[in-house]
């Protein structure tokens, strides 16, 4: 067997009862197929697929598929897993032409120390993998992405990465693959600090808030005028009952 074999075995039923019985018997159900081959049911050995992902390539791994005594070269499209333990429970494999480009998923590893994280930043790492086209057998098992010239507020994007001859990103250009940021408390801590020095009343304020007080005096002013305009009247009464 080749040093990526998989042995796998053809299987007639489908559906949930035939796959818990190939579980009990310690195979798991799956399908290839590929441009010019039909889908086929098949079983393969979930411990010898899990030991041949384990490599530095993981789902871009190339496996030889063996089938009824016949070998291709496939990629694992898709892997259903268990959610507790992580158990494989169904594998998609996708048959490749190695003289034809394919698309795949590659992770994305930022190497270095970025000159921001000295100055108070924090390194963000938004985008973990890249979609490459690129021959099968070109396949990277990972894009190096150097951050150590980032400072504060800087940003390397998709478009800023050269990769080797042969590999052609499709992810979309403008999106960050890393980026140095100021933490978040001390983003919300300037404005905040900010606001609190703009507390302080000013002279205006000061007066306006002294107002209300002034106008109770002016009506209290007005009352005792009232009251003695209210008294002459009766002095001229009795003047005039003295001319009487």
């Amino acid at each position: 067997m080749a040093e990526n074999g998989l042995v796998a075995e053809s299987r007639d039923g489908t559906g949930k009862g035939v796959a818990r019985k190939l579980r009990a018997t310690g195979r798991i159900p799956a399908v290839v197929y590929g441009r010019k081959r039909a889908a086929q049911s098949i079983t393969v050995s979930p411990e010898a697929l899990q030991k041949l992902l384990r490599g530095a390539a993981g789902l871009n791994t190339l496996i030889d598929l063996s089938l009824g005594g016949s070998t291709s070269t496939v990629l694992v499209k898709n892997l259903q897993r268990e959610p507790v333990r992580g158990r494989y429970l169904h594998a998609d494999f996708y048959e490749v032409d190695l003289t034809q480009k394919v698309t795949v998923a590659v992770p994305v590893h930022l190497i270095g120390k970025a000159a921001g994280t000295d100055f108070g930043g924090i390194l963000d790492h938004p985008l973990r993998e890249l979609l490459i086209e690129c021959l099968p057998r070109e396949i990277p098992k990972s894009i190096d992405v150097d951050v150590s010239a980032l400072n504060v507020n800087d940003s390397i994007h998709v478009s800023d990465l050269r990769l080797a001859p042969g590999l052609t990103i499709k992810t979309d250009g403008s999106l960050a693959v890393a980026s140095v940021v100021i933490p978040a408390a001390e983003e919300e801590a300037a404005p905040a600090a900010a606001a609190a020095e703009g507390e302080v009343p000013a002279e205006g304020e000061a007066a306006a808030a002294g107002a209300p007080g002034a106008a109770p005096a002016a009506a209290e002013g007005a009352t005792k005028g009232d009251a003695k305009a209210a008294a002459a009247p009766k002095a001229e009464s009795k003047g005039g009952d003295k001319k009487k």
